[in-house]
C-alpha cells in the first residue's frame, strides 16, 4: 500500500468522534478565554456608569438632602446620628481646599446628650442664646436661626485632619431638640 493510498482512505469514526471533540474543546476554551473576560468588562463598565450617574446625581443636588448620609460620611465628618432621629437631612461640599458636610434632625432629649457624648462634648458645652453656624454655611443650606427660639451651641475643634463641628441646638421643645451641624475637614 502506498502512501497516497493510506492518505485518501476515509477516516475511521473513531478518528473522526477524536476531531469532533477536539474542536468542541477548543471551543469551550475560547469561549472561557475569551468570553467570560469580556462579558465581565461588560457587566463592569455598566456598574461604573450607574455609579457615576449616581454620584453626578447627587452632587448637583443644591439645599439639603431628605435622608441619612452615609455610614461611611457619618464616620469621615465625625456625625454621629442617634438612633431614633427623625427629619434627617444632609448636604456635602466639597473642594480641593476644605470639604463640610451639614446635617440637620430631630430627636429626644436623651438622643441629644447621646449625639454630644458621642462628639466629644456636653450640654454643659452648649452656650445658651447663642448660634456657631456662620452665616455663609447658613445660606449654603437655607438655614435661618430666628430670634425668639431657644437656641444654643457649641464648636468642637479637633487636630486637623479630625473634623470641626458648629454644632447649634434648637431647645424650643427640650422633648425634640432640632440639631445642626456643619462639619468642616481639611485634607
Amino acid at each position: 500500500m502506498s502512501v497516497t493510498s493510506v492518505l485518501n482512505q476515509p477516516a475511521s469514526p473513531e478518528e473522526r468522534r477524536r476531531m469532533i471533540r477536539r474542536r468542541v474543546l477548543t471551543a469551550v476554551v475560547i469561549v472561557l478565554l475569551i468570553g467570560i473576560p469580556a462579558g465581565y468588562l461588560v457587566i463592569s463598565a455598566q456598574q461604573s456608569r450607574a455609579s457615576g450617574r449616581d454620584k453626578e446625581a447627587e452632587s448637583s443636588v443644591t439645599g439639603l438632602r431628605d435622608s441619612w448620609p452615609s455610614k461611611m460620611k457619618r464616620r469621615v465628618f465625625e456625625v454621629p446620628i442617634p438612633a431614633g432621629s427623625t427629619e434627617v437631612a444632609y448636604f456635602e461640599t466639597s473642594n480641593w481646599k476644605t470639604s463640610r458636610l451639614y446635617v440637620e434632625f430631630t430627636t429626644s432629649g436623651t438622643g441629644l446628650d447621646d449625639f454630644l457624648n458621642d462628639v466629644g462634648t456636653s450640654r454643659a458645652a452648649l452656650d445658651a442664646a447663642d448660634v456657631t453656624i456662620g452665616e455663609r454655611d447658613a445660606r449654603t443650606v437655607g438655614w435661618t436661626f430666628p430670634a425668639g427660639r431657644d437656641w444654643s451651641a457649641t464648636t468642637h475643634r479637633q487636630k486637623d485632619p479630625r473634623p470641626t463641628r458648629d454644632i447649634t441646638v434648637d431647645l424650643t421643645d427640650p422633648a425634640a431638640p432640632r440639631v445642626y451641624v456643619v462639619s468642616t475637614a481639611t485634607p
